[in-house]
Order: C-alpha cells, then sequence, then structure tokens
C-alpha cells in the first residue's frame, strides 16, 4: 500500500530531525497548516507542496509517492542486477537491495 504524504514528510522530518515548528521557518507555511498536513487532516497542494519538498530537500513526486517502482520496473531492475552483479563491489549491491527492498 502506497504511503501517504504525511507519513512521507513525518519520516522525512525524523529522518532529518526537524521539529515541525522548524519546517515551518524553513518553507513559510504556518506551524498549524504543517500540523494538519503531518496529521493527514489535510494535504498540501500546489505552491504548499513545493515549499515543503523544497524545505526538505525532496521532491513533490517523493512526497506524492510517485517514486515507487512498478512491478515491471522491478523485474528490469533485478534481470540488470543479476547480469552485472559480478562487476559491482559488495556496498553496491548491498545498496540495490535496500533500495528495492523499501520499494517493495
Amino acid at each position: 500500500m502506497a504511503r501517504s504524504i504525511a507519513s512521507r514528510m513525518a519520516e522525512l522530518l525524523a529522518q532529518q530531525k526537524l521539529t515541525q515548528k522548524e519546517l515551518a521557518q524553513r518553507s513559510g507555511i504556518t506551524e498549524a497548516a504543517i500540523s494538519r498536513y503531518i496529521k493527514g487532516d489535510r494535504a498540501p497542494r500546489g505552491v504548499n507542496l513545493a515549499k515543503i519538498a523544497d524545505a526538505l530537500g525532496t521532491s513533490t513526486d517523493y512526497l506524492l509517492g510517485h517514486d515507487e517502482f512498478t512491478e515491471n520496473e522491478k523485474k528490469l531492475v533485478r534481470t540488470l542486477i543479476a547480469r552485472n552483479a559480478s562487476k559491482m563491489t559488495s556496498e553496491e549491491r548491498m545498496e540495490l537491495l535496500r533500495i528495492l527492498l523499501d520499494n517493495n
């Protein structure tokens, strides 16, 4: 199931150790609005979505959930990894596996 804008915002805040107040200051959006977005009471649209993405160092596509792989894309990536695994370092293989697992 796709994650919501609210959960992606909350995850990014936690990863960056930011408060809602700091996000409000960075984005120029009121703290009350940020709180409603993170609770899932409202979804940011248009300009506010772009401001939040900029403030969090991400894209609007990520916040909207357009970064998840389709089944065909996953199959293609697995095939490419299998064909080229011997040429990759173990760190590269682990990073690719992490990306694939995060996008299931």
